[in-house]
């Protein structure tokens, strides 16, 4: 079974020798997806022996995935799964051994690591604004979808090749992972949640422009869910209100938290 590791990078001077040299332990194939980084990334990545996709100017997160995605289906390549993961010491190589016990179950199409459920360690503690937008759109995709996820926006994933096949996959931003769990649950996907640790090295970073904003940016996420339910209606029915019960559910969850 080959499988490929896949890391988007922007502008990872500080993490990205280490962390690819400690990938490397783990695994022999591996795809960096440069996303027109201005620091010195490309050069370091260069002295890597690591196959290299460039953007040439900043195409957003989403855009870094559909890549990787389409190098691991690419026919000479031959890879069965496909293991995505960041470069910003938040996804531990580490845990990629239990991501291959994970595949090797052989029940699951989509192996999705969780910093939430059960047997996840906790070192660092999120942002309050992104721990209660996870858990909101969390939330609204299990209600939805009718999944039981506890970590919808973790990007420490393990994909069955074969399986992306199906999907049509074209948001660029930081939205994807909406577009992504619309279509895996249309296609009838199997999925199954791994627990990994909860890591934040840097709680200040930018989402860039609007979405730095915590409400533009769940409004923009739960755009981008509600126009992937519409593409499905025999699947998903009437979709509703999905903007007024995002904003009800992180009221609710807003509230819970000042209470603690």
């Amino acid at each position: 079974m080959r499988t490929l590791i896949a890391i988007p990078v922007y502008n990872e001077q500080k993490y990205v020798t280490k962390v690819l040299t400690e990938v490397r332990r783990y695994a022999q194939d591996i795809l960096v997806i440069d996303d027109g980084s201005t620091d010195e990334t490309p050069l370091l990545v260069a002295k890597q022996p690591v196959e290299v996709v460039r953007h040439a100017r900043n195409r957003g997160y989403g855009q870094s995935m559909i890549d990787a995605f389409r190098w691991a289906m690419c026919q000479c390549y031959c890879y069965d799964w496909l293991i995505t993961m960041d470069c910003d010491e938040q996804h531990e190589p580490a845990s990629l051994p239990e991501f291959y016990k994970a595949i090797e179950a052989n029940d699951a199409d989509v192996v999705s690591g969780s910093r939430y459920m059960g047997g996840s360690d906790a070192r660092d503690v999120p942002p309050p604004d992104r721990r209660a937008i996870n858990a909101t759109v969390t939330t609204l995709i299990n209600d939805r979808l009718r999944l039981k996820l506890t970590d919808s926006f973790c990007g420490f994933k393990a994909y069955r090749v074969s399986a992306l096949r199906k999907l049509a996959l074209s948001e660029t931003g930081y939205a994807f992972p909406l577009q992504f769990w619309v279509q895996a649950v249309a296609h009838d996907l199997r999925i199954r949640e791994i627990p990994i640790r909860l890591i934040y090295n840097d709680p200040n970073r930018s989402f860039g422009g609007p979405l730095n904003d915590a409400h533009n940016r769940l409004h923009h996420y739960v755009e981008v869910f509600e126009r992937e339910l519409l593409k499905f209606p025999d699947r998903f029915g009437d979709v509703g209100c999905v903007q007024c019960d995002a904003e009800k559910t992180l009221d609710q969850i807003t509230a819970t938290a000042k209470t603690v």
